[in-house]
């Protein structure tokens, strides 16, 4: 009919449908008062501070994990090589590349971190100028940051408990991948890339409003694991 356009309907920027009669406004009450609009929490992810995160964290993340490479191929061509983040019988990153964790897929494990950093970093840049980015490109990089977390969770307890000692490239990785892992798991929740559920809303918006402490605590558990299982030689520097 003469006058009239079509409308392609989209779900809107914080994945929820409206329910009858329930329109943007509907929305924003819906999640409880006080919350930004289209945002399941008053307390937001800002782009620019994840597009930070990215790029700079995955610039470190690079950096930590191209040296360890270099440090294992020189360890490779010659056993005598003494790492330069062999520093004391705990903080021995030859210890641990010479572990079957180190290579838990049959090559090094800095190569895996230095394929991850790589898109991180180029996300980041991605981000911080203001491009949108596909959901499924978002959703793809949570899956990976999430497996990346739980791989890192892995190698902190063998490190800690099977091998019994710290490689400092390491830390700085498992230092990147907890906040960048806590973020991205809020943004998601914030802006409907993960569906929740309406029993689940309010620990989404809690993980949310909550972010940075969740991270405080994720680093003061790894810690306080760290000083616990070395204090007898931590107190002889004392």
């Amino acid at each position: 009919m003469a006058g009239t356009t079509n409308r392609v309907e989209e779900l809107p920027e914080d994945g929820f449908e409206d329910g009858p009669g329930e329109g943007r406004e509907g929305r924003e009450d819906r999640g409880g008062t006080g919350h930004a609009p289209g945002h399941l929490s008053a307390l937001p992810v800002s782009p620019r501070g994840r597009g930070l995160l990215l790029l700079l964290g995955g610039v470190l993340g690079f950096v930590a994990a191209f040296t360890l490479t270099v440090e294992r191929i020189m360890l490779a061509e010659d056993p005598s090589y003494v790492p330069s983040c062999s520093l004391n019988p705990v903080i021995s990153c030859g210890s641990v590349m010479v572990t079957p964790q180190a290579a838990l897929f049959g090559f090094p494990n800095p190569l895996i971190g230095i394929a991850a950093f790589a898109v991180s970093t180029f996300l980041g840049v991605l981000v911080l100028s203001r491009v949108a980015l596909p959901r499924w490109v978002e959703r793809a990089y949570l899956g990976g940051i999430t497996l990346g977390a739980v791989f890192i969770g892995w190698l902190i307890s063998q490190s800690l408990y099977s091998i019994h000692a710290l490689c400092p490239y390491c830390m700085v990785v498992w230092a990147v991948v907890i906040p960048t892992f806590w973020v991205h798991l809020a943004d998601a929740l914030d802006r409907g890339l993960l569906p929740v559920p309406g029993g689940a809303r309010a620990a989404a918006r809690a993980v949310v409003d909550y972010r940075v402490l969740l991270i405080v605590l994720s680093y003061a558990a790894v810690l306080a694991m760290v000083a616990v299982k070395f204090w007898s030689y931590w107190s002889t520097l004392l």
